[in-house]
């Protein structure tokens, strides 16, 4: 067997924040762009929930299909 290198998610991202390509840049900006969006939802739930029904709509999901999806969640939380 061959010796690799590997990375979990946090790896993965710390090495494209070290990479000093201009090339990196646009990539690095969309990460920034994601962890703000994320951040956001933890102080405003709803926007995550908008995020996933917009999701399913462009997925092509009906709109009765999404209600039940996410009861469906709201459920097995509680």
């Amino acid at each position: 067997m061959r010796d690799t290198d590997t990375l979990d998610t946090e790896g993965i991202l710390r090495l494209i924040e070290s990479v000093p390509s201009p090339k990196a840049e646009p990539f690095k900006l969309w990460l920034a762009n994601m962890g703000k969006e994320r951040i956001d939802e933890i102080f405003n739930p709803e926007i995550a929930i908008n995020r996933a029904i917009d999701y399913y709509r462009n997925k092509g999901y009906s709109d009765k299909w999404i209600e039940a999806r996410l009861k469906g969640i709201l459920d097995r939380k509680n």
